[in-house]
C-alpha cells in the first residue's frame, strides 16, 4: 500500500499565521485566495469552471500531530474533548476540508477560490467537486 501524500498545489493567502485564521470558512475573516498548482497536475484541472463549488483538501502543516484532546474552538470554557469530535486542526493526520467556490482560473495553473480560511503556504492535497444534493 502506497502511503505517500502528494502535494498538488500551495495556497497563497493574505492570512499569514494561525492566530489570525478564522475557525471555519463561513466565518468573518475567510478570504479570497489562490491555489498555485504544481504543473505536473495541469491536466487534472480540465473541466473546472468558474462558479464551481469545490471541496478543497489541505495539509495543516503547522498543526500539532500529537494532540488528541482539545477545548473545542480553542475556548477554555468549553469542556475538553477528543479531536475526532471537533474541527481542530491539531490531530494525528491534519487534513483540512474547505468548501469553496472557484471564482476564476488565472493563467493555466492558478485557481482563485473563496471563502478560504487556510494560511499562506498551506499545501493542497486534493480538489473534488461538491457532491450533488439529492
Amino acid at each position: 500500500m502506497d502511503k505517500e501524500l502528494v502535494i498538488i498545489g500551495t495556497i497563497q493567502s493574505t492570512i499569514k499565521d494561525l492566530d489570525s485564521a478564522p475557525k471555519m470558512e463561513d466565518e468573518e475573516g475567510a478570504v479570497r485566495a489562490r491555489i498555485v498548482m504544481d504543473p505536473a497536475y495541469a491536466e487534472a484541472l480540465d473541466g473546472l469552471e468558474p462558479g464551481a463549488k469545490l471541496e478543497l483538501f489541505t495539509w495543516f502543516h503547522k498543526s500539532d500531530r500529537s494532540v488528541l484532546k482539545v477545548h473545542p474552538r480553542g475556548n477554555k470554557s468549553n469542556p475538553i474533548r477528543g479531536v475526532f469530535s471537533t474541527r481542530s486542526p491539531d490531530r494525528p493526520n491534519p487534513i483540512g476540508l474547505h468548501r469553496v467556490t472557484l471564482v476564476a482560473i488565472e493563467a493555466p495553473l492558478t485557481l482563485v477560490v473563496e471563502p478560504l480560511e487556510a494560511i499562506d503556504g498551506t499545501p493542497v492535497v486534493d480538489i473534488k467537486p461538491k457532491p450533488r444534493e439529492k
